[in-house]
């Protein structure tokens, strides 16, 4: 497997060999090391069912509503183990979950969504949080007294960040942001966790099958395959990699269905 050398850096978030297990006997993902520096953004890359949203759930305990458990291997959030903690502790320690899919409370409106999304008890708090959300996106503010179930699929994207936002997270895990939607819209989204990165210092750890848009934001990935990480390295270098370029970045036009799947037998990378 490939690593970067990197100067060492503080970590918001550490993975050491985790494994996941479902209904105690499918094993999901098998040995997952990964690491997020402090006020980083690192992309997870890979194929649907790869493992990519079993990894982000381990890191905010939601496996255990779909009967998955970590069965080995360590999660440690800013130093501290949080193995055991509920997903309620962990938010509260500062791990926000935007899933797939959007999941927005489609009755209520995005005012009424964020308000009711809001970790803080202070009234005053809870509006600087708003008009902080509503400043990375101005479209929300002008739909905020529409039922949110009305808003496009970018609009809802921008209101399942925006909750996340309410929480006042130090880790932001972005499952699939660019799902579903048009290319000037993934395009306009990523620039807004972009910058939501560069001006509060957030640290990001971004799910995505779509690699091109992912590796134009982030400075390190992950490429995970049939539950475990096969390679590690820059965004720059996994851009130039060949394999990365042919499979994940566009370069299969022309080839055939069976030359793809043959790929996964090849894995040039661990040889």
């Amino acid at each position: 497997m490939q690593t970067a050398n990197t100067p060492a850096a503080a970590k918001v978030l550490s993975l050491n060999n985790i494994e996941v297990v479902y209904d105690h006997v499918s094993l999901a993902i098998k040995g997952v090391s990964i690491d997020v520096p402090e006020g980083g953004m690192v992309a997870l890359l890979g194929a649907n069912g790869a493992g990519k949203s079993t990894t982000l759930k381990s890191i905010s305990g939601l496996l255990v509503a779909e009967r998955g458990e970590v069965r080995r291997g360590e999660l440690q959030f800013l130093g501290r183990n949080i193995s055991a903690l509920s997903p309620q502790e962990r938010v509260k320690l500062g791990i926000a979950h935007v899933l797939e899919g959007r999941r927005v409370f489609e009755h209520l409106t995005p005012d009424e969504n964020l308000i009711a999304a809001s970790a803080v008890r202070s009234r005053h708090d809870m509006h600087r949080n708003k008009e902080r959300v509503y400043s990375y996106f101005p479209r929300l503010h002008e739909r905020r007294a529409v039922a949110s179930g009305y808003l496009s699929g970018g609009e809802q994207q921008m209101l399942a960040i925006g909750r996340a936002l309410m929480t006042q997270p130090k880790l932001l895990m972005l499952d699939e942001p660019s799902l579903g939607l048009a290319p000037f819209l993934v395009a306009e989204i990523f620039q807004i966790i972009s910058r939501i990165n560069r001006e509060d210092g957030l640290s990001v750890l971004l799910v995505e099958q779509n690699a091109v848009a992912a590796l134009e934001i982030v400075s390190h990935g992950y490429l995970i395959e049939s539950g475990r990480i096969v390679m590690h390295d820059t965004a720059e270098a996994l851009k130039r990699n060949p394999d990365i370029q042919e499979f994940y970045l566009g370069g299969t036009k022309g080839k055939s269905f069976h030359d793809i799947k043959h790929y996964s037998r090849r894995k040039r990378w661990l040889t």
